[in-house]
């Protein structure tokens, strides 16, 4: 496996700088293969979140699309996948960001019994208000 840095990856999705983005395009579909894939980590897939957001302005709809585009891309492995589509399946059920559903998920997987906040909005999703 290889790893694959989020400015890679975002330049493979937003296709917005023309050297980089054939590099990364050429990188990925070439290089990364079922056998030898790209390696996409859980920090990786939130900031691709933060990045759309906050950069290309994405709508969450746009931003559901791009990381169930990235979970199904075959040349790429995403660390804990199971984990990721269910925070994508939270994302998309709740008004919380990604990054919440996704330490929602993970400590839940983990087993814990709740999670612990002081953001009154993750509260609404599930996560404990911490008083």
């Amino acid at each position: 496996m290889i790893g694959i840095d989020t400015n890679v990856l975002m330049r493979y999705i937003a296709q917005d700088d023309p050297a980089q983005s054939r590099r990364a395009t050429a990188f990925i579909e070439n290089e990364c293969s079922p056998t030898t894939p790209g390696f996409v980590g859980l920090l990786v897939l939130a900031e691709v979140v933060w990045v759309s957001e906050s950069v290309y302005e994405a709508s969450r709809e746009e931003v559901a699309h791009i990381l169930r585009r990235i979970l199904g891309i075959r040349q790429l492995v995403v660390e804990d996948a199971e984990t990721a589509w269910k925070a994508l399946r939270l994302f998309e059920a709740s008004q919380a960001d990604f990054s919440d559903c996704l330490i929602a998920c993970s400590a839940s997987k983990a087993g814990c019994e709740s999670v612990v906040s002081f953001d009154k909005q993750a509260a609404k999703m599930g996560m404990t208000l911490l008083k």
